[in-house]
């Protein structure tokens, strides 16, 4: 079954495959923007404070008893971090914006999703009724205001935006906030890709343009990318919090999120929090060598590099696998042309990421 379906993607060159890399590889494809996935000390710490716990596995959705004191330590420092009032795990930042978009917009509110929204944003709006669905123009402040404007439906609108676009690291602009107070709709910032990267204190976009937080803010977050372990946050207000724990089905239904994950990401929060200084400084300089060797002015660590060849970019990845490095060979549909997405991670030393970027430049140049 499904062999032509198969075949169909092979010969678009847009078959994907799960590998196992060899561990020898240098990682600039991932989302480890910090490397705290190979902190073996932050590993430890995280399994002793599981250890103390009276038991180790979640168990249950959180409101049965699968809510414990690991969870509450975490959500409690990100609402000290952050400057929000109320926080809550969730299971991965799929489930976060499955619970935010699903139970947030009800009868007659409208949701405006930007186009290059995640995957699972998109997917969350096709549980709604499509009028009740717009979508603008990617990361345009007007053609969003013109929308909000022309809009006929009578309830609340909510905005959702990225921090950090994951494929082409666009950061958010900071009009949309304005605008999004400005006519009173919600915000969501799904800040997967810019909390731990972004900001005077790495805490991502409100961080980074120092917003005033206020009741119509919403922020969610991922363990998965900068804090190295896995599952999600949302941050908001008291009365958007108790209302996701009453209607967000995948809060509702799920198990809690992994004891050791949560640790792990408290942990990886305390260890940004008090090396911000030092890991700003490498950010800086990573950002430095990809301006300077491919001409690209990034704020955030990822770096798209267009191909718009889908066999090519698949050529230019294993060329570059060859010589020691593994980048992202990003393709349809995830994207709308075939770009090399590499990842100006923090533990990469200089001399390994201008290798890098020399090679990509080369290979890109050669059609």
């Amino acid at each position: 079954m499904y062999e032509k379906e198969l075949e169909a993607i092979k010969k678009a060159n847009r078959f994907r495959n799960r590998v196992v890399f060899d561990k020898n590889l240098l990682d600039l494809a991932s989302n480890d923007y910090l490397g705290l996935a190979q902190n073996k000390k932050l590993f430890e710490k995280a399994y002793k404070r599981v250890l103390k716990n009276h038991y180790f596995s979640p168990k249950a959705s959180m409101l049965v008893n699968g809510y414990s004191k690991i969870h509450q330590k975490f959500e409690n420092l990100l609402c000290k971090a952050n400057g929000f009032e109320k926080a809550i795990i969730v299971g991965s930042g799929f489930l976060a914006n499955i619970s935010l978009i699903e139970s947030l917009v009800r009868k007659n509110d409208t949701l405006f999703i930007d186009e290059e929204y995640h995957a699972s944003g998109i997917l969350a709006s096709k549980l709604l009724d499509s009028k009740q669905v717009i979508t603008f123009s990617h990361n345009d402040e007007k053609d969003l205001e013109n929308k909000l404007l022309s809009c006929q439906n009578s309830g609340r609108k909510v905005i959702a935006i990225e921090g950090v676009y994951s494929m082409n690291g666009n950061i958010a602009k900071k009009e949309i906030f304005d605008i999004a107070n400005k006519y009173n709709a919600l915000l969501v910032v799904d800040e997967a890709h810019s909390s731990g990267v972004i900001g005077e204190n790495l805490l991502g976009i409100y961080d980074y343009y120092n917003i005033k937080i206020e009741d119509n803010h919403i922020k969610m977050g991922t363990l998965g990318k900068a804090y190295g372990s896995y599952g999600a946050y949302i941050l908001a207000s008291k009365n958007i919090i108790e209302f996701l724990q009453n209607r967000a089905k995948p809060i509702i239904y799920s198990t809690a999120p992994s004891l050791f994950d949560t640790a792990l990401g408290y942990e990886s929060l305390k260890y940004i929090l008090n090396n911000k200084k030092a890991l700003k400084q490498k950010i800086k300089q990573n950002l430095n060598i990809i301006q300077s060797y491919l001409g690209i002015n990034s704020k955030s660590l990822i770096i798209p590099i267009l191909v718009n060849d889908n066999k090519k970019v698949l050529k230019i990845q294993k060329i570059l696998k060859e010589n020691g490095f593994l980048v992202g060979a990003i393709r349809q549909p995830t994207v709308k042309k075939a770009i090399i997405r590499l990842i100006a991670k923090v533990d990469i030393k200089p001399y390994e990421l201008k290798k890098a970027c020399d090679l990509i430049k080369d290979l890109n140049a050669n059609k």
